[in-house]
Parts: structure tokens; C-alpha cells; sequence
């Protein structure tokens, strides 16, 4: 026996006395309590509690959640920095009481459960307890109108818009050509509140750091993504969809919530940048942070912390894939949507509080995990990219320098930089303003461009730029190489290429359309085109490619881009160009009629209808419905096909729920063509009986 003590058991001998030591006190301790009295000193036990929970709700401005309409099973859904309102009904006396309890400002975020201990304010009459402990579900949320929570966010008007709104627009497409993706963000619905909890609870944080929001955000970005942690969404970028539903379907987060849920919380398939971060801001609006989609178009995946997008080539102009180590991944998406959330920043210096990014598609790694954020946009602003919390990365999506390298025996690394583009990424920075709506176009956008980054070129840029090098050993290196090539022709992709030389060139050109995904990638060539020209002399000349519908429609994928490439080279100076230039096909706008306004419980039809712009029939039609406060998400698949130019038509009659402003969000698609979107604005009233 002694020897087993002393052995490899003997650790845990020695913990079981332990914990059975501390069991069996508390065991009498309780005991002890229950029993000790004095004659005619008794307990007078907690028998109910009655919430008040719609009056705390408006008080909270909770009052929109289902949670407290539930008519079976109502929950309070109340902010931390203020008091609620309980009345106790007690059991041994005909005595009830009112009281206002009080949840500090720095509360964890979550469920949570009401006890009430009552006990003998004499204790030399006796210590008898007694612990009443209720068995409702309580969500204690951050309270962006309490000053002294983290989150407090000053202007009502940005309230309304960050926290409050469960509609709005995700923007994608081309930097040329915005376009405002209407999303029902639906914070406010049954399935939400209880998924956000539970991603926090999948993030392994202790409960006592669930009260500060830069953890929480943290845990909300990989939560979101299924990657670390079965989390909600799966990523796929390659166009192939059929186990699951394309992500470009989606028109608001309840429907992929619900589908996470009824799944047994399996990850949903599937999503990209602006299904994440629209799901992204229902779970932070839930939680009462204040939050926004962001979309940064021409947006730099760094992938080897270099703060630069790298392009390799041989000394014939083929691009080197990987770079010279293999390493060297990076891309440059037409647009990327990530979020921003508002809050203090006590664990930086001064100033850079406010706005934070943070990143739910699983890119790169954070502390071993595929999470990006909190990253103050102020240190972004400034290049301050030490701070921590992934500001390197984020500066590098919206400033990176673009530069391309050629093979060059001369040099010690093997390879010369030809060319730095310096104003390249991060062109145009949208998210919906506050309080704006626009159904028919692009009125209600945002630029956040300055942000983000000073004005491209001015000082105060490049010192950011300067700043963030200093902090990179990578970027150092990459900054360090220059070329020495004589350069006397110039050339712009957008506009004339031109000449200035006093000597006649001989140009090899070549201009090729792919077909890409909105990542960057390729999917397919579209056209090519090679050949030599010799410009005389202070001369320009026209370098044209023409592509037909019938050689580029198979050819597209979602979003429809179309991305040119050209290269060029000279013959006499060894001088060697490239460029790329993207735009997107446009698609035409699905039209929506509804009544301006109804009342709620009333049958509502709404109409659907557009023209096929193909010549080609459209099959296996889709609508994809939507409408926070309106009805549930749909999908109804469309028995019938759409005739070439012919018009589609589609009636779809509903009751709606909630009242109050609303907006109904529709999404067709077929085989042939896809994401043809619109939305409408109603207004529900309340039954005049």
C-alpha cells in the first residue's frame, strides 16, 4: 500500500484526500446551517419572482428581441451599467417586495441565472439560509448607452444604425462600380442570441474575460468560421457548391443560423468575405456592440508579413508562382469585407480607441487560430502596426505597396525589383451610412477611406508607410532592392500608351481576359492576344482587345469579373511592363411591388419580376426571401423556366410578423444566371382594433 502511495499514483491519492476533505466540510457547514435555530427565529423563503420583463426591455432598449415576446417561455434580455426591476413573493408571510438590482458596468456578457439567498439579518438568532435559485435564462448584453461601459458609443443616430438596425447593405463588386448588397442582418430573431452565446462558450475564454470587448470580438471573429472550432460557417472560393448552398443564395443570417442550429450545430456551407462579415455584425449587434460590414475594394492578402503584395517573374516575364522560397502566396481580391466595432481601448495608449477591425474569414493564423482582430484603426491610420492584434495585417489589406520582381543575375538575392506601385490597394473603403436607405441605388454609401489611410501620396501617408517598415524585418529586406533601368516609354492601361523616347522602340505586347473569382484567382483564359509594334519617335499607339458576349459568358463566375493583364517589353532597353485592370459584367435589377405600408397580420403579396437579358433558356430557378420582422427566410424553388429576353414573373403572399419600418430582401438564381437582387421598404403598422 505504501508503495503504491509513493508511486506514480501517489499525485492523485494525494488530490482525492484533498478534494474529499473540502467536500465533507462544506457538506457540514450546510448541514449545520440548516439545522442551527432559535425558538421563534425563522426564514422567511423566496416562493416566486416576477420579471417585469417587457417594462425592463424598454428600458434596456431590449424590447425588440423575440426572446421577450416568446408567449410561452419570455427570457429578460437586459445591458450591464444600469438597474432592473424584480418583485419577490415571499412564502411564510403574506409580504411582497420590489427591488431594483443593479448589473456593473464590467459584467460578463452572456446567460445567465438569478439567485436569491435569504437568511436572518440577526446572526445571533441563528444562520439558517435559504437559497432560492431561479430556473430562467437571463441574457446580460454590453450597453453601448452607459458611459462607463467599454462600448459606449455617444450619438444616438450611430446607436440606432450600429446596434439597433437589423437591415442594411454588404458592398461588393469593383471599386469603379459599387455595388450595396442588401442584407437582413435579423439580430433581433429567437435563433440569434442563443448561437452568439454559444460561440463565446466555443472560444474556451474564461468567464471572467466575456465583460471586456476586445476578447469577445476576438472570439466572435473565429467563432463565426468553422476553422479552430466548428464555429458557424464554412469558406469555399472555387465555384464548386453543390453539398451545400452558394454562398451568393444567402440574403440575411437567420437562415443560416437556423440551419446551423437544426444541424446539431454543424458548420453551414457555405460562405465568403461578405457572408462572414454580415454574420459577423448580427452576432456583435446582438451582443450589443456596435459593429459595421466594411468592404475595402482592390483589398492585399500579405501572406509572408512582408507589409508588400510580390510578384515574381523570369527573365521571359512568366510569373514565378510562390516566389523565389515558395512562400510568397500573396493576391490582390477585388474586394474584401471584414467588420468594425466601437469601443475603448484601455490596454492601448491614448487615441486609439474608437473604431476596431476585425476579421471573420479565415485567412491567415492569430495565435494559432483563424481569428484577425481587434486592430485600432487609428494605429492602421498612423502605421503603428506594433500594437498588437493583428494591425500588421490589416495595414498591409489597405496600404501594401504592389511590387513586381525579374529574375537578375547581377543582383545577390537573385532578383531586381522592376517595378512598386505605390497606390495600388485599398481604393475605395464603404460601409451604409448611418440613417440612409436607398433601394434602388447607391445613395446610402460611406467612405471610410480616410479612416483607414491619409490621402495617397500626401506626407502624412508615406511616413505611415515609413512607420510600419520600421516595425517588419520583412518589409526591410523587401524595401531595401532597387534597379537601375533606363525607362523612356511609359505606359497606363486605362489610357493611351505613350512614348517619350527620341528613338524608335521595338514593343513585344500581350493582352489577355480571365475570368476570375472576386479573390483574385484565376478561373479560365477568355481571350489572348500577342504581338510587336514599333513606335518612331515621341509617338502613342493604341493596343486594343475586343471580346464578344459568346466568348465570355461561360467563362463567368460570381460577380461576374473580368480581369485584362498586359505585359510588354523593350526590345532595346530591356525595360518591361505590366499592369491589370478589372471590371464587372452588370447584371440587370430585380424589380419589387408592395405596398408602402400594411398592417401587421394583414396578407401582404409582393410581385418579383425582371427581364432575362440571355439569349439563352434560364432553368432551375430560385428565390431566396428575406425580411427581418417581415417573415421567416425562405428559398422556393421555381417550377418554371424563363425564355430567352422573356420577362419572369413571381407572386409571393406572407403576413407580416413585427411592426415597424421593414424591408423585404429577394435573391434569384438559376443554372444560367445568378444573383439578381433587389429589396422594399414597407411599413407595418400596428391593427387599428
Amino acid at each position: 500500500m505504501s508503495r503504491n502511495r509513493l508511486g506514480l499514483g501517489h499525485g492523485n491519492f494525494v488530490n482525492n484526500l484533498r478534494s474529499n476533505a473540502v467536500r465533507e466540510l462544506d457538506r457540514r457547514n450546510v448541514e449545520e446551517e440548516k439545522t442551527v435555530d432559535v425558538e421563534g427565529a425563522t426564514v422567511n423563503k423566496v416562493e416566486k419572482i416576477h420579471w417585469y420583463i417587457k417594462d425592463n426591455a424598454k428600458l434596456h432598449h431590449t424590447a425588440k428581441f423575440d426572446q421577450i415576446h416568446d408567449p410561452t417561455n419570455p427570457k429578460p434580455v437586459l445591458r450591464r451599467g444600469q438597474t432592473f426591476y424584480v418583485a419577490i413573493r415571499l412564502k411564510d408571510r403574506d409580504f411582497d417586495l420590489e427591488v431594483d438590482l443593479y448589473i456593473p458596468a464590467c459584467a460578463p456578457v452572456g446567460v445567465w441565472r438569478l439567485s436569491i439567498r435569504s437568511g436572518l439579518q440577526d446572526r445571533s438568532q441563528g444562520r439558517i439560509m435559504d437559497v432560492y435559485n431561479d430556473d430562467t435564462d437571463l441574457y446580460i448584453l454590453f450597453n453601448p448607452w452607459c458611459k462607463d461601459d467599454l462600448v459606449y458609443m455617444e450619438g444616438e443616430a450611430d446607436r440606432e444604425e450600429y446596434v439597433m438596425n437589423d437591415k442594411g447593405k454588404v458592398y461588393v463588386g469593383a471599386y469603379r462600380t459599387p455595388r450595396g448588397r442588401p442584407w437582413a442582418f435579423g439580430q433581433f430573431d429567437d435563433v440569434v442570441l442563443p448561437v452568439a452565446c454559444y460561440i463565446l462558450e466555443l472560444s474556451r475564454h474564461p468567464h471572467s474575460e466575456r465583460g471586456n470587448p476586445v476578447q469577445v470580438v476576438r472570439a466572435v471573429s473565429a467563432g463565426v468560421n468553422n476553422i479552430d472550432e466548428e464555429g458557424i460557417l464554412v469558406g469555399r472560393w472555387d465555384g464548386e457548391y453543390s453539398d451545400g448552398t452558394a454562398p451568393f443564395k444567402w440574403t440575411g443570417s437567420v437562415r443560416i443560423l437556423e440551419e446551423y442550429v437544426k444541424n446539431g450545430f454543424t458548420p453551414v456551407r457555405y460562405g465568403q468575405c461578405w457572408v462572414f462579415s454580415a454574420l459577423a455584425t448580427t452576432i456583435c449587434r446582438a451582443l450589443g456592440i456596435p459593429c459595421r460590414s466594411v468592404t475595402n475594394f482592390v483589398s492585399a492578402h500579405d501572406t509572408n508579413s512582408s507589409l508588400t503584395i510580390d510578384k515574381f517573374f523570369d527573365k521571359d516575364g512568366n510569373e514565378i508562382e510562390g516566389g523565389p522560397d515558395g512562400d510568397n502566396w500573396d493576391s490582390v481580391w477585388n474586394f474584401h469585407v471584414w467588420n468594425d466595432v466601437w469601443m475603448a481601448r484601455p490596454d492601448l495608449p491614448p487615441g486609439y480607441g474608437g473604431w476596431q477591425a476585425i476579421d471573420s474569414t479565415p485567412q491567415e493564423e492569430s495565435d494559432h487560430k483563424m481569428q484577425c482582430g481587434p486592430a485600432s484603426l487609428e494605429a492602421i491610420r498612423r502605421g503603428d502596426i506594433s500594437l498588437g492584434f493583428d494591425c500588421p495585417f490589416v495595414f498591409a489589406e489597405v496600404n501594401a505597396d504592389v511590387m513586381h520582381w525579374v529574375e537578375d543575375e547581377n543582383s545577390d538575392w537573385g532578383y531586381s525589383r522592376m517595378k512598386i506601385k505605390k497606390y495600388q490597394i485599398g481604393r475605395l473603403v464603404l460601409t451604409r451610412a448611418p440613417g440612409e436607405e436607398d433601394d434602388y441605388g447607391e445613395s446610402d454609401q460611406l467612405s471610410l477611406l480616410e479612416s483607414y489611410k491619409n490621402p495617397e501620396g500626401s506626407a502624412a501617408e508615406r511616413l505611415a508607410i515609413h512607420n510600419a517598415i520600421r516595425g517588419s524585418r520583412r518589409a526591410q529586406q523587401y524595401y531595401e532592392y532597387n534597379k537601375d533601368v533606363t525607362e523612356d516609354v511609359t505606359f497606363d492601361l486605362t489610357e493611351i500608351d505613350k512614348t517619350f523616347s527620341d528613338e524608335p522602340r521595338t514593343i513585344s505586347a500581350a493582352l489577355t481576359a480571365r475570368s476570375v473569382f472576386y479573390t483574385g484567382v484565376h478561373h479560365s483564359i477568355i481571350k489572348k492576344a500577342e504581338g510587336k509594334l514599333t513606335l518612331d519617335p515621341q509617338t502613342e499607339q493604341d493596343v486594343a482587345l475586343t471580346i464578344d458576349y459568346d466568348e465570355y459568358w461561360k467563362h463567368l463566375q460570381e460577380h461576374c469579373m473580368i480581369k485584362i493583364y498586359a505585359i510588354c517589353r523593350v526590345q532595346e532597353t530591356g525595360q518591361t511592363w505590366t499592369d491589370e485592370d478589372d471590371f464587372q459584367v452588370e447584371k440587370p435589377k430585380l424589380n419589387i411591388t408592395a405596398p408602402e405600408s400594411i398592417e401587421r397580420g394583414e396578407e401582404c403579396s409582393l410581385d418579383f419580376s425582371f427581364e432575362n437579358p440571355l439569349d439563352e433558356t434560364l432553368t432551375e430557378c430560385q428565390l431566396s426571401i428575406d425580411g427581418s420582422g417581415l417573415l421567416r427566410p425562405k428559398e422556393i424553388n421555381i417550377g418554371e423556366s424563363v425564355g430567352p429576353k422573356a420577362e419572369f414573373s413571381y407572386s409571393f403572399v406572407f403576413r407580416p410578423r413585427i411592426h415597424g419600418k421593414r424591408k423585404v430582401i429577394v435573391n434569384f438564381n438559376s443554372k444560367q444566371l445568378f444573383e439578381i437582387s433587389g429589396s422594399k421598404s414597407i411599413e407595418v403598422l400596428k391593427p387599428s382594433v
